[in-house]
C-alpha cells in the first residue's frame, strides 16, 4: 500500500540481473528481439547502461553497438583519436553516443561556445550540408573573426582533425540526444522494476492494456506462464471487467 514509484531505487541488482538475462516482454523501449540480444551481451548494471542502449539502437550509432560491447568488456582496447577525447567519450567506452557529446567535442577541441556548439549540433541532425561544410573549416582551421581558434591552434593536426570531424557527422545524422534517451530509460526501468517486484499485478495491468490485439495477448501469456504466473479462466463470481490479480494468479477479464 505504501509503494510510490517516485521513489524507486534506480540501483536495484535483481532489476539489472533479470535484464540481462533478456526477460524484458512488456517493459518499454526494451522488448523488441534486438533490444533484448543487445541487453543480454551488454549485461546492463545502471541507468547509465539502458540511457545508452536506448541511443544506439538506432540506424548509424547501431553501427557502434560491436565497439562499444567489445570496449565495455575490454576498457584496454579502448582508443581516441586525440587525448581531449578522453573525458568526453570514457563514459560511453570511446564511441560516440549522444549529440550532447558532439557539442563538447567541438567545444574542447576547437574553441567552440555553448551557443555556436548547440547550432553545429542542430545544423548536423538537419543535414544542412552548406552549414556543414562552412563548420568543418571553423573546425579544423579556426575562424579568427568568429572568435573560434580551431583544432590545429589548439594542437590537434589537420588529418585527425578532419577525421574526427567525419566520425561526428556520420553519427549526428541519426543521434539522440542524451536527455531525451534519459528519460526513456527513467520508463524502461520504472516497467522492468515492476516487472521484476510485482510479475502478477504487472502482467495484468500490461496484458489489460493489449485487451484488442490476439498477438500480444496470446504473447504475453506465454510470457506469465515462463514466470509460472497461472492464467485463470472467466468466472462470473471472482473475475473483474479487465485482467485481475487472483489469489497469485491471473483472471482473465
Amino acid at each position: 500500500p505504501d509503494f510510490r514509484i517516485a521513489n524507486l531505487d534506480y540501483d536495484d541488482p535483481d532489476t539489472y540481473a533479470m535484464l540481462a538475462k533478456g526477460e524484458t516482454e512488456g517493459i518499454f523501449q526494451l522488448e523488441s528481439t534486438g533490444m533484448t540480444q543487445v541487453l543480454v551481451s551488454m549485461r546492463p548494471k545502471n541507468l547509465e547502461d539502458i540511457i545508452a542502449l536506448i541511443s544506439l539502437y538506432r540506424p548509424g550509432p547501431m553501427d557502434s553497438i560491436p565497439t562499444y560491447l567489445r570496449n565495455r568488456r575490454e576498457p584496454d582496447k579502448v582508443t581516441y583519436k586525440t587525448p581531449q577525447l578522453a573525458h568526453i567519450l570514457d563514459v560511453t567506452n570511446g564511441c560516440i553516443v549522444y549529440q550532447e557529446q558532439v557539442m563538447q567535442i567541438v567545444m574542447k577541441l576547437a574553441g567552440y561556445t555553448l551557443g555556436r556548439s548547440d547550432l553545429v549540433r542542430r545544423a548536423m541532425s538537419k543535414k544542412k550540408g552548406d552549414v556543414m561544410i562552412k563548420e568543418r573549416q571553423n573546425f579544423v582551421y579556426g575562424n579568427e573573426e568568429e572568435g573560434i581558434p580551431g583544432c590545429i591552434n589548439n594542437g590537434i593536426d589537420e588529418k585527425t582533425a578532419n577525421q574526427i570531424w567525419d566520425e561526428m557527422l556520420d553519427f549526428a545524422k541519426y543521434a539522440f540526444n542524451k536527455s531525451h534517451a534519459a528519460a526513456y530509460a527513467v520508463v524502461a526501468y520504472r516497467t522492468a522494476y515492476l516487472r521484476c517486484h510485482y510479475p502478477v499485478e504487472f502482467m495484468a495491468a500490461l496484458l489489460t492494456s493489449v485487451l484488442g490485439n490476439t498477438n500480444k495477448i496470446s504473447e504475453y501469456s506465454y510470457a506469465c506462464k515462463k514466470l509460472g504466473i497461472k492464467i485463470l479462466p472467466p468466472d462470473i463470481n471472482y473475475g473483474e471487467g479487465a485482467f485481475s490479480v487472483d489469489h497469485g494468479n491471473i483472471r482473465y477479464g
